[in-house]
């Protein structure tokens, strides 16, 4: 190959390589990815139940008496789930 066409060959491929330099940089896009977050920011504490603590030979009228008195224990729990998932609608 003789000089001149080295020349030719080089300042080609540098002309080549600086016109990439001169078109302006591709504008930032913004992307929204949905990204799961739990709604519930607190856990609930499950009562402990007095019928879950009865003996196996509890007798029948026991058991009424422990199912009786934690009524209001589990309303009051079923009213805070309800409140919880209520939120997050």
């Amino acid at each position: 190959m003789k000089i001149g066409n080295l020349t030719k060959l080089a300042s080609s491929a540098m002309a080549v390589l600086l016109a990439g330099c001169g078109s302006a940089p591709p504008a930032a896009q913004r992307i929204e990815v949905p990204v799961f977050t739990p709604c519930v920011k607190m856990e609930i504490q499950r009562p402990a139940y007095e019928f879950d603590k009865l003996p196996a030979t509890a007798t029948d009228g026991e058991i009424v008496l422990a199912l009786a008195r934690d009524w209001p224990r589990g309303r009051k729990y079923e009213g805070e789930l309800e409140a919880v998932v209520a939120g997050c609608r």
